[in-house]
């Protein structure tokens, strides 16, 4: 039962990543970007389902900059922090490989070729505010439909902002499945995830949040 439930949780981040960025990918093809309120309107909405339907299997990560996040505040391990994100990425790829096969058409990177300083700060702060949010679902232990809709809404309000002078992915696997993989896209979402949880954890989690319990001893 053991190994179902950790088979079952890297199903899920696989999934749940692949289904983030198919819907991603839906609606920025349909708008053009020309209404990034609707494509932040779209994930968060995916975010928030997804919360509901895979959360209690593997904490509906969906994001190798939420995973990181969660990471440095040793809210998961290592090795277990590794596979997630392995998950996701082949869930992006996978997402990218079957909107190329059905709609037999490139999918064009919507990403900048060149660095941009300012498109790099928009990308960190929409990540950063994103991540804030689900760090207070985290922290608290706030679950069911207010977790949902937590970290929906930050997701959402995240895109809007990096979506000022920036595609908004604030995910490096949805990144990937639109043909947008780069420094910018990788690393901001990363940093602005580790800021946004610490500043959190820092500043506003609850004092018990931050205790790490030891692990019993056996008596002899």
């Amino acid at each position: 039962m053991l190994q179902r439930h950790r088979v079952g949780s890297v199903v899920a981040e696989f999934l749940g990543t692949a289904t983030l960025a198919l819907v991603a990918i839906g609606a920025t093809k349909y708008f053009n970007f020309t209404a990034p309120w609707y494509v932040g309107l779209a994930v968060g909405v995916t975010l928030a389902a997804l919360v509901g339907i895979i959360g209690k299997a593997s904490g509906a990560h969906v994001n190798p900059a939420i995973t990181v996040g969660l990471l440095t505040l040793r809210k998961i391990s290592p090795i277990k922090s590794v596979v997630y994100i392995t998950a996701q990425l082949l869930g992006g790829l996978t997402a990218f490989m079957l909107v190329e096969y059905i709609t037999n058409s490139d999918i064009v990177s919507a990403g900048s070729s060149t660095f941009d300083t300012r498109i790099f700060v928009a990308e960190v702060m929409g990540s950063a505010v994103f991540a804030f949010g689900v760090a207070s679902v985290v922290m608290q232990k706030i679950e069911g439909m207010q977790a949902a809709f937590t970290i929906g809404t930050s997701l959402f309000m995240g895109v809007l902002i990096a979506s000022l002078v920036a595609p908004g992915f604030i995910n490096p696997a949805v990144a990937l499945a639109n043909n947008a993989w780069g420094i910018t896209t990788v690393l901001a979402p990363l940093m602005g995830s580790v800021i946004g949880m610490n500043v959190y954890s820092f500043f506003l989690a609850p004092e018990k949040s931050l205790i790490i319990s030891k692990p019993k001893k056996n008596k002899k």
